[in-house]
């Protein structure tokens, strides 16, 4: 990887692969903490991968190593004029609207790790590099 990051925002499936200890993404996060790269998250991320069989202690320890960005009134007006603009809608995207507008207000260039490689892309369009896990 030739590119250089400031920022790199995980969305649930790059957050529950790394507590899952899943050796590609732990070797891309090693390659972005070399290049000095925050990683950071959506406070509603957290809800999305706890379940009853979550590993509660992994994953505080992965908090504990990446910034958490909060959900406010502000940043939810701004994932629903994310979804309007990209002509998505509903339960299904809400999330991904404010992972995206996570990314989105991020210092840059900032690469994004998700599964849903094309509703980010429609979220975010060319402002965020898109990585597929």
């Amino acid at each position: 990887m030739n590119e250089r990051f400031e920022t790199v925002v995980l969305d649930s499936e790059g957050l529950s692969t790394w507590i899952a200890q899943d050796r590609k993404v732990l070797a891309m996060l090693r390659v972005f903490h070399e290049m000095g790269a925050d990683l950071v998250i959506g406070a509603n991320t957290i809800v999305e991968v706890s379940h009853a069989r979550t590993n509660i202690p992994r994953l505080n320890w992965t908090l504990s190593r990446v910034k958490v960005e909060p959900v406010t009134e502000q940043a939810a007006k701004a994932a629903a004029q994310l979804l309007k603009e990209a002509g998505l809608h509903g339960h299904k995207y809400a999330i991904d609207a404010t992972v995206a507008e996570v990314a989105l207000r991020q210092p840059g260039p900032v690469a994004l790790l998700t599964s849903d490689r094309d509703d980010m892309t429609k979220l975010c369009g060319d402002r965020v590099r898109i990585m597929a896990l």
